[in-house]
């Protein structure tokens, strides 16, 4: 169960000053207090504090070899810490932020200034929080929807990676990329609602069957409704676009060439690849060549051509990305 109250560790051998830092904070957060290096990292073991405000000199521990300490744990890195000290030279405030600081208060200390830093970071960890437990519900959802389907939950991590390189290569940023591949996952959570006769059927479906599948884009769209998360935000779309075509002959609005969101153009993209070049019960495996010859013949009709390109011009990680999450 979460916390409630956010916790922070004072850790600073001179009373006086401990005494100080609990005036200022007490009346919005727990504090836990230590006097040495060695009894902070005592304390983090057993409270694990959601900030540490650390002084540099210590007779024991330094401040720096707590935090170049915590940092080198799994379990504790992603604890902020706010050095407060004395030391005023540049070099020492670099010292510390180099070590994973991720501030610097210089003494004498302004309450002010204390309350503002210590209420900024606490925020920047609540909102990594939520962020993270969006993610594992998106996560969750999208290996609820491989109980439904034929296809493996390997299939959904290459195309999860292989829209990650296309979008990279197209010239989405970092994070940007990195969110296309945390909501890939959900591209057929709409499956979920689609009645296990057509969905574990083993042979071809017949037309009214193919109806009922193609509205799976739209079941995921209102599995997802609406947030104010841009990650689910996100999932939703590639969720209910990834079936459109480029020349507007897809579901379950043909929509066409740039009005298709590019993040569904790339999943849609990766996804059939995938789906081509694995094994499926009612199909073998199709040779790269022969996926990318198929491929080919799809731009501008199914694919955006320019993704075509990027595409092959990633092929190198594609197919490592294949074989490192083979079936």
């Amino acid at each position: 169960m979460r916390k409630t109250e956010q916790s922070v560790l004072i850790v600073d051998d001179e009373p006086t000053n401990l005494r100080v830092l609990n005036q200022i904070l007490s009346d919005s957060y727990k504090l836990i207090f230590a006097k040495s290096g060695k009894e902070a990292l005592r304390l983090v073991e057993k409270e694990r504090p959601d900030l540490i405000l650390l002084d540099v000199m210590m007779p024991d521990l330094t401040g720096y070899e707590v935090c170049e300490y915590l940092k080198q744990q799994k379990r504790f890195k992603s604890i902020p810490i706010i050095f407060i000290t004395a030391l005023s030279d540049p070099d020492d405030e670099a010292k510390g932020l180099n070590l994973g600081a991720v501030d610097y208060i210089s003494k004498p200390i302004s309450p002010a200034v204390v309350k503002a830093r210590v209420k900024t970071h606490l925020s920047l960890v609540d909102a990594e929080e939520l962020r993270r437990t969006r993610l594992q519900v998106i996560q969750r959802l999208g290996r609820a929807s491989e109980y439904k389907d034929n296809e493996t939950g390997m299939h959904v991590m290459r195309m999860s990676h292989y829209a990650k390189v296309i979008a990279l290569g197209y010239g989405f940023s970092a994070e940007e990329a990195d969110n296309l591949f945390n909501a890939a996952p959900m591209h057929d959570i709409g499956k979920i609602g689609i009645p296990d006769s057509i969905m574990l059927k083993p042979g071809k479906l017949t037309s009214e069957e193919f109806a009922v599948m193609k509205t799976h884009p739209e079941i995921g769209a209102e599995i997802l409704g609406a947030s104010d998360s841009d990650l689910i935000e996100l999932a939703k779309l590639v969720s209910l676009t990834h079936h459109e075509k480029f020349d507007g002959t897809g579901y379950p609005n043909q929509l066409k060439g740039d009005n298709i969101p590019i993040e569904g153009r790339i999943v849609a993209l990766a996804d059939v690849f995938d789906a081509l070049t694995s094994i499926r019960p009612y199909k073998s495996a199709w040779s790269i060549e022969d996926a990318m010859a198929h491929i080919h013949n799809e731009k501008n009709k199914h694919f955006d051509p320019q993704l075509v390109e990027v595409f092959e011009q990633q092929m190198t990680q594609i197919l490592e990305i294949k074989e490192r999450w083979k079936d």
